[in-house]
C-alpha cells in the first residue's frame, strides 16, 4: 500500500474531505459496503497541517454569529481554500445524534499542502470496519463499541471556535 496519496485515482482538482468521525464515515460508506466506498482509510496528518486547514477556513453556509454579513461570508468563502461543514454525528447503529460531526473540505491548493505536506500515516481500517458491523448484525453491541476508534475533542484556540460556529 501507498503511503500517500497517488494520481490516478487521487484528484487534486477536486474538493479532498477530512472527516474525523469513524461513525460518520460508517454512515457515508455503508459500513464499507457502497459502491465505490469499500475502502476505509485512516489518515494521520500533522497538527500542524490541521490547525492550518481550520485557521484558513470558512463555513458552509452563513451565520450570523460568524459573518456580519451574507456578502462577508461570501467574500470569505471565495477567498478561503477551506470549507467547513457540520452534519450530525451518528451512533453505532448510524442513527444521528444531537451534535455534530466536522467535515474539513479542502480545496486543490490545501489538498496539495494536505497529501504533500501533512500526512503521516494511511492505514486501512476496512477490516476493522466489517468486524465491527459483523458484531451488530449479531447483536453483540458491547464488542462492537470496545473496538471503536477512540475518539477526543480537538482542543481549540478561542479564534477558531469563533470562526468554525461552536457555540
Amino acid at each position: 500500500m501507498n503511503k500517500r496519496f497517488v494520481s490516478p485515482p487521487f484528484k487534486i482538482e477536486r474538493t479532498t474531505w477530512i472527516k474525523p468521525s469513524f461513525l460518520w464515515m460508517m454512515y457515508r460508506s455503508g459500513w464499507a459496503t457502497k459502491e465505490n466506498q469499500q475502502r476505509i482509510l485512516a489518515i494521520d496528518i500533522t497538527h500542524q497541517g490541521f490547525s492550518w486547514a481550520l485557521e484558513h477556513s470558512c463555513l458552509s453556509h452563513f451565520i450570523s454569529t460568524v459573518y456580519s454579513s451574507r456578502e462577508e461570508w461570501q467574500r470569505v468563502k471565495a477567498n478561503s481554500p477551506v470549507v467547513i461543514q457540520w452534519d450530525p454525528e451518528r451512533d453505532i447503529y448510524l442513527n444521528k445524534l444531537p451534535h455534530r460531526a466536522i467535515q474539513v473540505g479542502l480545496t486543490p491548493e490545501a489538498a496539495k499542502k494536505y497529501i504533500n505536506d501533512w500526512i503521516i500515516g494511511i492505514s486501512d481500517i476496512t477490516e476493522l470496519a466489517q468486524t465491527i458491523k459483523s458484531f451488530l448484525d449479531k447483536k453483540d453491541i458491547t464488542q462492537g463499541i470496545t473496538l471503536l476508534p477512540e475518539e477526543r475533542k480537538y482542543p481549540l484556540p478561542e479564534g477558531i471556535i469563533e470562526k468554525l460556529g461552536i457555540k
